[in-house]
């Protein structure tokens, strides 16, 4: 193992709902969803019309401007809709599962005898491209690209996030394979990053055909920006790409066993669920697959729930009745905060969390926090705090870079280092910016003004 790079910067939130190590089949969902504005970017083009019968692996739709990047069913049955929104932008394509699940014929491949365009070509056609992701912009990677390297982060230290090292305590010869593909697509190393406090599965440690790089820290340790940071920072002209664990085993089964099977491991967690637990299910899948492990309880304030499609930092609101997101192997069920509070932050708040010392709780540091999604205050002028950059562990100043971003000074961007980070980098700056400034969608903006600019 190579020497430990140690993330001083950051911040553990502990909340109520960890899940335990338990995994549960799920029972298989009626209704499974490829959402389009999970791809940042991407103007999807119907392949498929409502009425349509699909296998598992069928492109559903591709991308206007690329259509070799297509994007396919998870399962095998029958499209249900298109779902629109203002300006008639597509928002899903919902599938009704048959009991078949048959999959498109594809052949089977052994990526070490491939090239580079051989690979490339075979998982553009498969559908399991989009699973390849690009720093700069954290978009799909361009298929007509030579990254200098590739990473794959090991493990996740968002709040209740999954455990890697659980979910791949079996060895699953697919991983191997997805990394033989991944490691023909660049020119240089392809990383795997594991955390220094847990004993690596045995698919991570003993991985062919890369280098592992240990980390220490807290939250963000685990966010693949930190660790390009790190190790292959990015200059104007490089690109990385990155591929989350479970999706290596996507493009794994597709090469090895000839077939696009999205299943994943993923956690059920937060406040409101009654046993949070680790389940097995497909990608796509409907929350209803859950629903008889949500608590059904009113509290003094509201008697909503938040359902999120990934941790709360970063994951997406769902409906109850909604879909679990591409790139996800989270759902987070917390309490709604549609309330008013009473003198919030003038009361000593004993019960409350606070990332600075504003409430004395911060003297029981262990402690498991019940939190819900109130703002606790309205939106203020952004004023310099120096809080961005207390848990923000690059070498970047974020809040001059949000604010190049506002006056939309290009130039000032790139200087500022915009094309090494993504929404996911600035979560925590988000979280604790007592200004409530929505500084992850501002960093998006900035991506996308960048992508305009340079194309």
């Amino acid at each position: 193992m190579s020497k430990v790079i140690k993330i001083r910067k950051g911040l553990n939130i502990k909340l109520k709902g960890k899940a335990e190590k338990i995994l549960v089949k799920a029972e298989p969902s009626d209704m499974y969803a490829v959402k389009p504005p999970d791809f940042p970017g991407l103007i999807p083009k119907m392949l498929v019309k409502e009425g349509d019968t699909v296998k598992a692996g069928t492109a559903l739709f591709c991308d206007k401007h690329r259509p070799e990047l297509l994007f396919a069913s998870p399962v095998s049955g029958t499209v249900e809709a298109v779902v629109r929104g203002e300006k008639r932008r597509i928002l899903e394509v919902t599938v009704r599962a048959d009991a078949l699940n048959v999959s498109e014929d594809f052949s089977k491949l052994k990526p070490k005898s491939l090239t580079k365009e051989a690979i490339t070509e075979y998982l553009l056609a498969g559908g399991a491209w989009a699973y390849i992701r690009q720093r700069p912009y954290a978009i799909i990677a361009n298929p007509q690209d030579t990254p200098k390297s590739i990473f794959v982060s090991c493990f996740d230290t968002a709040p209740l996030a999954p455990d890697y090292d659980y979910i791949f305590q079996n060895v699953d010869p697919d991983f191997q394979a997805g990394i033989d593909a991944l490691a023909k697509l660049t020119s240089g190393k392809v990383y795997l990053c594991v955390h220094t406090d847990y004993p690596p599965a045995a698919n991570f440690a003993k991985a062919k055909n890369v280098e592992i790089r240990e980390f220490s820290g807290p939250h963000p340790a685990s966010n693949v920006g930190v660790q390009i940071h790190n190790i292959d920072p990015i200059n104007k002209g490089d690109i990385v790409w990155y591929v989350n664990p479970q999706d290596v085993l996507v493009i794994g089964r597709l090469m090895s066993k000839a077939e696009y099977d999205v299943s994943k491991i993923i956690v059920l967690c937060g406040s409101e669920i009654n046993n949070p637990r680790y389940y097995k299910v497909k990608g796509g899948c409907r929350m209803t697959t859950f629903a008889e492990n949500v608590k059904d309880v009113q509290t003094r304030h509201d008697t909503s729930l938040r359902y999120i499609s990934g941790n709360v930092l970063t994951g997406t609101h769902v409906a109850a009745d909604g879909y679990l997101g591409f790139y996800d192997s989270q759902v987070t069920v917390i309490p709604e905060g549609n309330y008013h509070e009473f003198l919030g932050w003038a009361m000593p708040g004993f019960g409350k969390y606070s990332a600075g010392r504003t409430f004395f709780s911060w003297l029981t540091p262990n402690k498991e926090y019940k939190l819900d999604t109130n703002y606790h205050g309205g939106p203020r002028a952004l004023v310099m705090t120096g809080e961005y950059e207390s848990v923000f562990p690059m070498d970047i100043y974020p809040e001059h870079l949000v604010k190049a971003i506002l006056a939309k000074e290009v130039e000032k961007m790139e200087q500022l280092g915009i094309y090494e980070v993504a929404e996911e980098d600035f979560a925590l700056c988000e979280f604790v910016c007592t200004s409530k400034t929505e500084v992850q969608s501002i960093i998006r903006d900035g991506i996308d003004m960048m992508i305009k600019e340079m194309s």
